[in-house]
């Protein structure tokens, strides 16, 4: 198997290497996703997916540098770790101290947050109005983080409560968010199912899901009127999707925010325009057209 150096001897002067990275990393589809763009515009590119465990990731990134990778991208669970590797970064990710999205900058890593875009895009879509909106969010890690930073820039929420397993890590979200003029707290896991009936927008920014575990949050905790939202887009249908459709909730699946930042990466790595229609077609050739 060759390994990144072996395929950067073979790439032409115009050619541009792409990746992302994490752990687990097999499940990705943002190899597919932006391979599709690179083709449909004729951009001599490729992208592929580069496992680094966790407590490696400082020699992972020195040899993305040692191969002069021109961009990559960052998944779990290295979100926030990955800004100590860096050298600038963008407000988008200084705001929401966390990275998802790294440019080559003439040897100078640039780390940015595509997630605080991609994540609202979708509600933008729909048009939600988020005055007097309570929020429940699951988890407290990096996609959390640009989830709360995104959510700051709206107006009019209610309240944003944190829930996750780690009560330091939980907290410190909360002051984060509470910096941005969120009105934040945290609430204990062992709680769940006693709160989830107060909710407006429930979002999963966890990988439960993602080995189709089952959700901690049943049908019968889903408020009919509610908003579900699945950060976790392989499998499409989560269990929690398939509660959330039990009650007739609205439904905002995984793969359209991993559309949107891929998008908003793509066109920070290149300086063109994304084929969004594209993007999203090669996942759904993969899911099937959700219903």
């Amino acid at each position: 198997m060759k390994g990144l150096k072996d395929i950067t001897h073979e790439m032409k002067s115009t050619f541009k290497l792409y990746c992302v990275i994490g752990d687990p990393i097999n499940h990705s589809l943002s190899p597919l996703m932006h391979n599709s763009a690179f083709k449909f515009l004729k951009i001599d590119s490729t992208y592929i997916s580069y496992r680094i465990p966790k407590n490696e990731l400082k020699s992972g990134i020195e040899t993305l540098r040692n191969i002069d990778i021109s961009g990559f991208n960052v998944t779990i669970p290295h979100k926030i770790a990955i800004m100590r590797y860096l050298d600038q970064l963008d407000e988008s990710a200084i705001r929401s101290g966390a990275v998802n999205t790294v440019q080559n900058l003439r040897g100078k890593f640039m780390g940015y947050n595509t997630d605080v875009y991609g994540f609202m895009q979708p509600l933008h879509k729909r048009k939600i109005n988020f005055t007097n909106m309570n929020i429940l969010i699951l988890g407290a890690g990096g996609a959390a983080y640009a989830i709360v930073t995104s959510l700051s820039y709206e107006k009019g929420i209610s309240e944003v409560t944190i829930l996750n397993r780690s009560q330091d890590r939980g907290l410190d979200l909360v002051k984060h968010g509470s910096k941005l003029g969120l009105n934040c707290k945290f609430q204990k896991i062992s709680y769940l199912s006693n709160i989830t009936l107060n909710y407006d927008l429930i979002v999963n920014a966890t990988s439960i899901g993602l080995k189709n575990e089952v959700s901690p949050i049943s049908a019968k905790y889903i408020k009919k009127d509610s908003i579900v939202y699945e950060i976790v887009y392989r499998p499409i249908y989560t269990n929690l999707i398939l509660n959330a459709k039990q009650v007739n909730a609205r439904i905002i699946y995984g793969y359209e925010m991993l559309v949107e930042q891929g998008a908003k990466a793509f066109e920070i790595w290149t300086g063109r325009k994304a084929p969004i229609k594209t993007m999203k077609q090669s996942l759904l050739g993969v899911f099937g057209e959700p219903k």
